[in-house]
Formats: C-alpha cells, sequence, structure tokens
C-alpha cells in the first residue's frame, strides 16, 4: 500500500458514518460572503494591483504588446543577466529583442542548476487586484513550479485587463485546484523574531511584474 492509498483509505474510514445524503460541502457551506469590496472600474481595478504588488515590494512595470519584447529584453539587460529560463509554452516574440542564453525547462534539471539561471520569464494565470497576488498555474507559458521558486529573478507578465480580478473568490473561480497552483504576492521573504526581514529565502529575491496593455511604459 502506497502513501495515496493510505489517505485514501483515512479519508473512507472518516466518512463511514457519514449519510449518502447528507449536504455535499459545497452545499453546506454558505456562500454569502462579499466577493469584492467596493465597486471599481477595470481602470481602477488595475490601478489597484499595481498600487498592491509595489506595497510588495514587487516592482511593476507597464507597457502594451509591441513594447512588451523591449521591456523584457531592458530588464534582463538591466539585471546584467547571462542566462534566461525559458516555459516550453512561452510566446517566442516576448524574448525577440533580446540575446540573453535561454534555458529550456527540463524534467530532469537539478536545483544547482536552475540556482545558476539568472533570470526566469513567465506569464501568469491570474492577477488579483486587492490582494496584490500573481498566480501561476503550471500551464506551459509559466512552467513548473520549481523554475520560479530558484532562479533570484522572475519576470511575470500579466495581460490587462482579461487576467486581473478585484478578488479572491473572482480568482479561484478561473483556477483548477487541482492544477499546481503558486500564490505570489511580491518577492520571497520571511522574518525572524526580531523582525529583520530577509528576502529570497523560497523564491526569488526580485519580482517584475510587466502588466501589458496599458499603452505606456511607467515603473511603480
Amino acid at each position: 500500500m502506497n502513501s495515496r492509498e493510505r489517505i485514501l483509505g483515512r479519508v473512507r474510514r472518516a466518512l463511514a458514518d457519514v449519510p449518502r445524503d447528507d449536504p455535499s460541502y459545497e452545499q453546506a457551506v454558505s456562500r454569502d460572503y462579499a466577493r469584492e469590496h467596493g465597486d471599481r472600474s477595470v481602470e481602477e481595478t488595475v490601478e489597484l494591483l499595481a498600487e498592491n504588488l509595489a506595497d510588495y515590494r514587487a516592482i511593476v512595470h507597464r507597457t502594451d504588446g509591441e513594447g512588451l519584447a523591449g521591456v523584457i529584453a531592458g530588464l534582463l539587460e538591466k539585471r546584467g543577466s547571462a542566462s534566461v529560463l525559458v516555459p516550453p509554452g512561452l510566446d517566442e516574440g516576448w524574448l525577440a529583442a533580446t540575446g540573453v542564453t535561454r534555458v529550456a525547462d527540463r524534467a530532469d534539471s537539478t536545483p544547482q542548476e536552475l540556482d545558476q539561471v539568472d533570470s526566469v520569464v513567465t506569464a501568469c494565470a491570474v492577477a488579483i487586484a486587492e490582494t496584490g497576488t500573481i498566480v501561476l498555474d503550471g500551464s506551459p507559458d509559466q512552467g513548473r513550479r520549481r523554475i520560479t521558486l530558484v532562479p533570484d529573478h522572475h519576470v511575470c507578465v500579466v495581460r490587462v485587463p482579461e487576467q486581473v480580478v478585484s478578488s479572491v473568490p473572482q480568482g479561484l473561480e478561473r483556477l483548477d485546484p487541482a492544477r499546481p497552483l503558486t500564490w505570489i504576492s511580491g518577492p520571497s521573504a520571511t522574518s525572524d523574531i526580531e523582525l529583520d526581514r530577509v528576502e529570497g529565502v523560497h523564491g526569488p529575491r526580485t519580482l517584475e511584474v510587466v502588466l501589458v496593455g496599458q499603452g505606456r511604459i511607467e515603473s511603480t
């Protein structure tokens, strides 16, 4: 018996005395909570996302589709990156303006190999304005979870406004719970008992978010 079978066995035993006509979890739990806070326009929602991302120490950039490749190239150049990790389904045009060495997302790559990569560029599944959170779901344009946790510099592209929602409940509606979800609110950080902040412990020290679709370039 493997671990999965043992866990499922425990679940079945715990549910053995539950009547078959007992309400399901979805029916038993009330969903009458507020789905978002306030009545915001699309533009105001995007502004709130940018504000909260910056509050979490992410660096926010804005551009349109035509300027995206140039923005990404500029970020990699400014960072001094000699290599960039690329998910298999990433739009090739996003890196068209840079000659930085590309490293493929491979199943057999080791943590040590990933640690040698300077940057990683990905898309996202959804961005949540109220919490300043970017969610990745392991889709081809985002790659495996570990490629955004080991390299020290993550550039994440968010399509505006179609990938931006106001609240966590709205974000959950767009996500598949069976996929490997990574929720990112700023660069990785932790604090000790003295409240000394240390960044880069559980992920990249630097998170740069590019909001695509606003028609201008600026940083927050």
